[in-house]
């Protein structure tokens, strides 16, 4: 009987196992797996403690595993180029976001905790563009003469004809010498196209595929034309009043406020419409909810000369005085008042990115002025003038001297000696600008309208969500509800638009005063006087108003005190300067 209770025992422990027999190589392996392992939880902990500048906390997890898988590979190698391949200082300074902001004492934690989250954010878009800027399709070219060749000297045919079919088309002539001259405007993509002749004639056109979208004359003077938000309505600007179009030529709205108006600006982030009129009014105009913003008036004359900051939304104004002007609706006065030229200012006009301005005057003289420190950079003689300035995306300037159109490469960075291109259209310029990410310069004269092919001009890549030249009716929709939604306020308008990102720390007075108003008291003013009852007569009328009038007397005794003794500190100092500066003429003093 106790055999076999011994047999039942030992079946009933079934969860031993039996340790395998150890082998030669055994050895070896598991000690190179447990060195692997450990190395790894050694590089996870130092990861941790590590800050991975420009990156999300999601994403340094991420970046561990991958690391990790990638170092052990099928042959047992490591990676020779560990981590992300590395981006250059330069791209990463064209995609820079403005400069860091300086985080003031005593920021609260979650105030500090935000800002954090918000830098590191920006540093993360920031190299995520600078990577991909290697994907972007196209570059910008110019053209390159040979040894003896000026390329000033190329005509309009010669260039069409060497360039690919679909670029040269983009070189055309529209003869329409019965209500010239022509004011043009092109929308934010580059895809249309809006001509306002001075007699009355207004069109839109499709310009890439020559398709007309509307044809009409509006019977009267027609001083300037403007695209508003999309290419669906547009603004012109007729011998009285102010009127909108839509892009099949109905008329919306007839804003008779805006009187006299010569020339127009839209300002696409903020939905307004600034206008500069024969009476000296500049004038804005809020499309989205079709209200007057502000109305300013200038007391500088006739305003015919306008432009347009791109980077910060401030309108510069040309003055015949020979002064420019920076304007913002937010004040009645002019930000800055620069003295440009001694004759009137003929046109202005401000490159992209709101550093420089270009201004032509009366003088003959054309001027490169730093907006930053409003000082003149370079200063160049034309011998009869320029009545028209326009900048292209990559820095090109478009000068015109009556019927001649001359193109500048790099004014603002270095001397020019000669123009980089030429060409006489068939009448006097009235107005010239470059069609944004094509290499077109359309120019409107006395006899029509010319399409000029200038390479280098556009920019070779566009953003599509911002402005897209292939958008469908249903993609401008979508983008025209986001950009409502996130309109830009004209209060925010200024000549700096980074003093945005900053903290505004309010004074004690300015906390102060609005707990006042809050509460409607003052929680620190003195309380009033209020003597003490006292007995056996002591407390009649008579004898509290006069401790009342005493108590008041003793407060302005004080004050009348510290007076005095201010007044006596400044004589005496004045009489000891007076001694120690005594002349031999002061006994003659009366």
């Amino acid at each position: 009987m106790a055999a076999n209770e011994d047999t039942e025992l030992k079946l009933a422990h079934v969860g031993k196992k039996k340790i395998a027999p150890k082998r030669y190589w055994d050895s070896t392996e598991k000690r190179a797996t447990e060195d692997a392992e450990e190395g790894q939880k050694q590089e996870e902990h130092g990861e941790q403690k590590k800050n991975i500048k420009g990156e999300m906390p999601y994403l340094k997890r991420k970046k561990r595993k991958t690391e990790a898988g990638r170092k052990k590979g099928i042959s047992g190698k490591m990676d020779p180029f560990p981590g992300p391949a590395p981006v250059s200082e330069d791209k990463l300074k064209k995609f820079k976001r403005g400069e860091k902001g300086k985080m003031p004492q005593g920021t609260r934690g979650r105030l500090k905790d935000s800002l954090s989250g918000a830098e590191v954010a920006s540093n993360l878009a920031q190299n995520q563009a600078a990577r991909y800027d290697l994907l972007l399709p196209e570059d910008a070219g110019f053209l390159e003469g040979d040894e003896d060749e000026d390329t000033c000297t190329f005509l309009q045919e010669d260039i069409a004809d060497a360039v690919d079919i679909t670029s040269g088309a983009k070189y055309f002539n529209l003869t329409l010498s019965q209500f010239g001259p022509y004011r043009v405007d092109y929308t934010r993509n580059g895809r249309h196209l809006l001509l306002g002749g001075r007699r009355g004639h207004v069109a839109c056109i499709d310009w890439q595929s020559k398709q007309l979208k509307c044809e009409m004359n509006v019977m009267e003077t027609v001083n300037d034309v403007k695209w508003l938000h999309s290419e669906a309505m547009y603004a012109v600007a007729q011998k009285k009043w102010l009127y909108i179009y839509d892009s099949s030529g109905i008329e919306l709205h007839c804003i008779r406020k805006f009187n006299d108006v010569l020339r127009l600006q839209f300002l696409p982030y903020h939905f307004l419409l600034a206008t500069a009129s024969t009476t000296g009014f500049l004038q804005y105009l809020d499309v989205s909810v079709g209200k007057e913003v502000a109305a300013i008036c200038t007391k500088a004359g006739r305003l015919d000369v306008m432009a347009l900051n791109p980077q910060n939304a401030i309108i510069h104004l040309g003055h015949p005085t020979g002064t420019v002007t920076l304007w913002s609706p937010n004040q009645r006065e002019p930000l800055v008042k620069m003295l440009c030229h001694k004759g009137g200012v003929r046109s202005i006009a401000v490159d992209k990115t709101g550093t420089y301005m270009v201004t032509s005057g009366l003088d003959r003289k054309l001027k490169v002025f730093d907006v930053r420190t409003f000082q003149p950079l370079k200063s160049y003689f034309l011998p009869a003038g320029a009545s028209c300035l326009a900048l292209s995306q990559r820095g090109l300037l478009c000068a015109s001297t009556g019927d001649i159109v001359q193109v500048y490469k790099d004014v603002c960075s270095t001397p020019v000696k000669k123009p980089y291109m030429t060409h006489r259209v068939r009448g006097s310029v009235c107005g010239a600008q470059f069609c944004p990410f094509e290499d077109v310069l359309g120019v409107g004269h006395a006899e029509g309208f010319t399409s000029m092919l200038v390479p280098g001009a556009g920019e070779p890549n566009f953003d599509g969500l911002d402005a897209n030249p292939y958008r469908s009716v249903k993609q401008r929709q979508e983008w025209e509800v986001k950009a409502l939604l996130e309109k830009v306020q004209p209060e925010l308008i200024g000549l700096d638009p980074g003093q945005l990102g900053l903290v505004d720390r309010a004074t004690w007075e300015q906390r102060h005063q609005d707990k006042v108003q809050a509460l409607g008291f003052d929680p620190l003013a003195k309380a009033k006087f209020t003597p003490k009852f006292r007995t056996k007569g002591r407390s009649s009328s008579g004898k509290v108003q006069k401790r009342k009038k005493q108590v008041a007397h003793e407060d302005q005794r004080d004050q009348i005190r510290e007076t005095v003794e201010q007044l006596q500190k400044e004589t005496q100092k004045k009489i000891n300067t007076d001694q120690g500066q005594r002349s031999a003429l002061d006994r003659f003093r009366k």
